[in-house]
């Protein structure tokens, strides 16, 4: 009986900073934005290696962090997996900044471009938008949100009231 290895993860290096020469080899772990934002647990690479995280809790995991091991010789590249998601289209800049105005107050994760807004698949918001007169098309693709006034994609202001 052969027993895998878990990778413990313990470190995190941003996305853009410095990688470290004597890694002897570097994975990927494909995740969507939720499972971004989850800083612990049990995972597996992209070619299905096991991998515990064990990562501070500072804020979610964006595409292109490392992760790395306790001696900072495995890293481990964060991919936004692809997802199911709404692209939002719309006739005037106004009315797209209008539907990005109603999804925000119903703290709806938005990926937001200067042509376009994307957002997780989902019929109800999907009714509302298209009563709204904008035009949605499905699409599958990685889904990087915006993080939002306080940094990290939150669920309420109040929970950083304090900064």
């Amino acid at each position: 009986m052969v027993v895998e290895r878990v990778i413990v993860l313990e470190h995190r290096q941003v996305a853009g900073g410095w990688t470290n020469a004597e890694a002897v080899g570097r994975l990927q772990l494909l995740l969507t934005a939720d499972e971004r934002k989850v800083l612990r647990g049990s995972r597996r690479t992209r070619c299905g290696r096991a991998l515990l995280l064990q990562l501070p809790r500072d804020g979610a995991l964006q595409p292109g962090d490392l992760l790395l091991d306790g001696l900072r010789h495995l890293q481990v590249e964060v991919i936004a997996a692809p997802e199911r998601l709404l692209r939002v289209q719309a006739a005037s800049p106004l009315e797209l900044l209008q539907a990005a105005y109603h999804l925000g107050n119903r703290h709806v994760p938005l990926e937001v471009h200067e042509q376009e807004l994307l957002l997780l698949e989902d019929a109800v918001l999907a009714v509302m938008l298209k009563s709204r007169g904008l035009q949605l098309t499905a699409c599958e693709r990685p889904f990087v949100p915006d993080a939002g006034a306080y940094g990290a994609i939150h669920s309420h202001p109040h929970a950083h009231a304090s900064a």
